[in-house]
This record gives structure tokens, sequence and C-alpha cells, in this order.
């Protein structure tokens, strides 16, 4: 059953029902004040900008859009890009787009004007449909990207190089266009992360967005009366597939424009929340917070907070212990995946595992799993492998790339590029990615065990290990480490506690310094050793 399906459902069976509420804590809600014979408008300190529609509106506006691709042009196997950030308008356009039978093609909101060209180009892209935030980007390749696609612009001011959404949906229809999909019709393109370089366009068909859809609903048990917390981007398949829990339940889901803690526990208080997906930096900012008593677990309505989950990237065991103290009552999942996958769940940890916490866990629902060495076969319990994935979630493959395809798909199963190891117990541990592992002096060092050690320091914020060139050993462990606000902690300190780790995984090199994330939380390693290689073979040269 294609997904848009539940949409329409949800339209007919609760249409008056809230299915989506934005919120942005920076931006403060205008009031009208009446002064003598003035209206004046100014801010209300008091509240913040909230927005929000029912699955009725929902499925109107989808339908407008669909409608009015198709009135200009629009036609089953088209592509349509999109590059807005959260918004009440972002899922509309999404299942707008589906509903035509065209491809939905999710754009990177941190995209250069080139990497924006790129992907557009790489993905054919017939329209691309944009916000506010990007006129500047957008304009700066609008006589290139022009020349054979339709620009549409959704907000206020639209730019002269494009059209503007508001005024061509108005007037169209309501009403579903009579268009057949099928479960292997193609759905949607993604892009990889692009944290080894341009980024890869991963196709998707309408059964592997269905298949997530039934993933996250089977292991986060969403119900009709849940209230899901959306804060990362939902140009990702990550915020995407877990709000995809939010639509096979029929359920409210907030979009929240702010990752500070105070703007995530007044949300989950105001609104009710009952499921929040975090990045690792953000449950960790919200732990500081809590230890500095800059937030007070009081002062919030947090009682019917049920579950937190993290996804996206290895989770330190030490943050989920932390997080234990503080919420008690909270189950806790992880979950793990790739775009490639449609996103998290491929393996999962289960709210009922919480013991095994450092472990990514077994297959998800409807997915095999597979540790395997160089030639495809698999290891034996407990030794390390590439962790390979097969399932109705797997991409067709990657547009237009025959051979980056061939290199990851093999009869169906999906190459991750993640090296895992399997338990006495059956849960999958993630060592580390394959291209991040150091080897040093001929010992296979994992970058992720330890950042998991460094982490259980009191002082370390965040922390990074990466291998750097050496001429005797081939490559080094580096450690970046970014420190809590108003800690100090020495290099002698942190070699000194750095004992306890065998000798060979003690890092040879100390850097204090700030970790770069992506959108979704993943560290940006191929940066971080671009950043410190070339200064690290400088001092080499120098000594030599």
């Amino acid at each position: 059953m294609p997904i848009t399906e539940l949409l329409e459902r949800n339209s007919k069976e609760y249409g008056n029902d809230i299915c989506l509420v934005e919120i942005n804590p920076e931006v403060k809600e205008v009031r009208r004040v009446t002064w003598k014979e003035y209206e004046l408008i100014e801010p209300n300190p008091a509240t913040h900008y909230r927005r929000e529609i029912t699955w009725s509106v929902f499925n109107e506006k989808a339908n407008r859009f669909a409608n009015m691709l198709i009135s200009r042009g629009v036609v089953k196997g088209d592509k349509v890009a999109i590059l807005l950030m959260n918004c009440l308008e972002w899922l509309p356009i999404y299942f707008g787009i589906l509903k035509t039978g065209a491809l939905a093609v999710p754009l990177n909101f941190r995209y250069s004007s080139d990497e924006i060209e790129y992907c557009v180009k790489l993905a054919e892209a017939d329209v691309l449909v944009f916000g506010p935030e990007f006129i500047g980007r957008v304009e700066e390749i609008a006589d290139e990207i022009s020349k054979k696609r339709l620009l549409f612009y959704v907000g206020d001011n639209c730019p002269t190089f494009a059209e503007d959404y508001n005024s061509l949906t108005a007037n169209c229809s309501s009403q579903s266009p009579e268009v057949v999909l099928h479960d292997e019709d193609d759905a949607a393109i993604y892009f990889s992360s692009g944290t080894t370089g341009f980024p890869k366009a991963i196709l998707h068909n309408h059964m592997s967005l269905m298949h997530s859809c039934k993933v996250e609903q089977n292991h986060h048990g969403q119900t009709k009366d849940d209230v899901f917390l959306c804060i990362p981007p939902l140009y990702h398949t990550g915020a995407k597939m877990h709000w995809f829990g939010s639509l096979i339940s029929a359920s409210k889901a907030v979009l929240l424009k702010g990752t500070k803690p105070e703007y995530i526990l007044d949300t989950v208080s105001k609104e009710r929340c009952t499921i929040v997906w975090l990045l690792v930096p953000w449950a960790q900012d919200i732990l500081d917070a809590l230890d500095r008593g800059d937030l007070k677990l009081s002062d919030y309505h947090l009682s019917q907070w049920r579950l937190m989950h993290i996804g996206a990237q290895p989770v330190p065991p030490s943050l989920i212990h932390k997080w234990q103290f503080y919420f008690p009552h909270h189950q806790y999942d992880t979950n793990y995946g790739l775009s490639e996958s449609i996103g998290p769940g491929c393996v999962h940890l289960g709210i009922e595992n919480i013991h095994k916490v450092g472990a990514i866990g077994k297959p998800g629902y409807g997915w095999e799993v597979k540790i395997v060495d160089e030639k495809g076969e698999q290891v034996q319990r407990g030794k390390v492998g590439e962790l390979i994935v097969k399932g109705p979630g797997v991409m067709t493959c990657y547009y237009n790339d025959k051979k980056a395809t061939e290199e990851v798909l093999r009869e169906g199963w999906l190459y991750t590029g993640d090296m895992a190891q399997e338990d006495e117990d059956g849960f999958i541990m993630l060592v580390d990615r394959k291209k991040d592992v150091i080897i040093s002096g001929g010992e296979n060092i994992y970058p992720v065990q330890i950042e998991d050690f460094i982490r259980t320091n009191e002082a370390v914020h965040d922390v990074a290990v990466i291998g750097l060139p050496d001429k005797r050993l081939g490559e080094i462990s580096a450690a970046i480490i970014e420190l809590k606000p108003g800690y100090g902690l020495t290099e002698e300190e942190m070699q000194e506690f750095c004992l306890k780790l065998p000798r060979y995984k003690r890092p040879r090199k100390l850097i204090f310094a700030d970790i770069p994330r992506n959108p979704t939380g993943k560290i940006e390693k191929p940066k971080l050793r671009k950043l410190y290689g070339a200064s690290h073979l400088i001092e080499e040269q120098n000594r030599g």
C-alpha cells in the first residue's frame, strides 16, 4: 500500500484532530494593541511563534500542491526537489509530490549553491521548491538551473526569479488527484550525508517508505495518544521515518525549531510530548544544563514523557547511564540505520533491553542482519566484520551510479561500511566505520571504543578520535577533545586518565578543540583529518 493512503485515511477518520504543530521559540508571536486611534503590532514576550494544522488541512494542502504540479506538466516519474527548513509546509509539500507519482527529492539545508546545483542535476529534478532562508543561494544558480526547471518559493515576498507557491496553490482543487500508485513505483531520492565528499543520490520506492512506518510503530508502539517531538531536519531520513510513526498511528507531532535544552524541555512540557528523538549532542547539552543547575526538572510537566531514543551515531553508554539518573522512568531505545536502508530501524536495541546499553541491538522488524569478512562470509560470533542488512527498506540503487551501487548492493544485501561484532547474547556492537578504523603498526584501532572511554571524564563534552599519518607506524591515533564550559583539563591530566586504556589504544596525540558535527549529529571526521593531518605532517617533517 502506498504511504499516501495513510494520509487519506487520517483525513477521513481524524480530520479535525491536530496533526502538526510548528514552534519557533526564538520568534515571538505578535499581538495587536489599540492605542487611541492607532492599531499597533508589537511582539508578545509571553508567547513564542506557534502554528498548527489538522489532518484534513494537511491532506488538502497536499492535494492542492499535487494538482498545481500536474497543471504545470509534472507527471509520474518526474522529480521535485525540496529545500526548506522544518515548517508546517514541509510535509504537505512532500506528500503532494508523492500524490502526483513524482519523486520527492529532499535537500540538505546546509548545502552551498554549488552543492544544490549538483544535487538538483544529479537527481534530474524538474522542480525546485525553496524557502526564504535559501533565496541568496538559489539566486546564485537560478539562471543555470531554471533553464529546464520550475522554481517555486514558499514564504512571503517572492523573489522575481521564482513563482509564488501560496498564490499558485490557493485556487487549485483540494481533491486527491487520480494517479494510481504501486508499491514498486519510485517514490523518493535522498542524499547521503556527504561526509566523504559530494553526496550520492539514494533511490527508494513506495514499499520502502511504507515499511519504515511499520518498523517505527513496531519498535516504539505509537498510539493515537502519543505526541512526537521532532527536532532534526525533515530532509533526512531519520527525522522523517520517525515521524512516520505519527502518520501510521494518526497522532500529533511537534516540529521544534531550536535545540537549546530549555527549548526542548519547555516544548515537551507545554505540548505534552510523549516521545522525543534526540541526537547525542542535544542529550548531552540537557544533562550538562541539569548538572550546572541551569535547568530544574521541577519547573516542567514531564510525567507524560515515556520514551527517549537516539540514533544517527554511536551512543556513549555513559550518557545513557547519566540520563537514567535524571529520568529514571524513561524507556530508552537506540536505532541504527542508513539513508540507504530508509533511515533508522534495520537494527534497534528495543525498549526492553536497556541493560544492553552500548549495543545497537538486534535485527529490526522485517530485517535480516549479518556480520561478514572481506570475502562476504559470515564471521564467528565475537569477531569483528562488516555489518550487512537485508529487508524491504533497502534502496533500489544509487541513482545514475551503477558502479557505486554494485559496490554496496550484492544479492539483496546492503553492505553498510560499518564494522561490528555480535556478543554472546546476539546483540550487535558497532565498532566503527570501516573507513575510520586506524591501522597503527599493523594493529587495528577502533576509535569509537576510545571515544566512549574518554567521554567518561566529567570534563569532556565531546570527543573524536582520528588517524593521522605517521612515518614509522603508518598512522597514529589522535583525540580531539571538546571540554565542557567552565572545565579545565591539561594534556598531562588526560594522558594520566588514559593510562586505564590498553597501551595500543591510548591516543598518541591530544588536541583540545571544538568538534564539528553535521545536521544529523554525525562527527565530520574527514574535516578533522584534513584540518589536523596537514599540520601533523609539517610537525613530522620538522622533527625529521
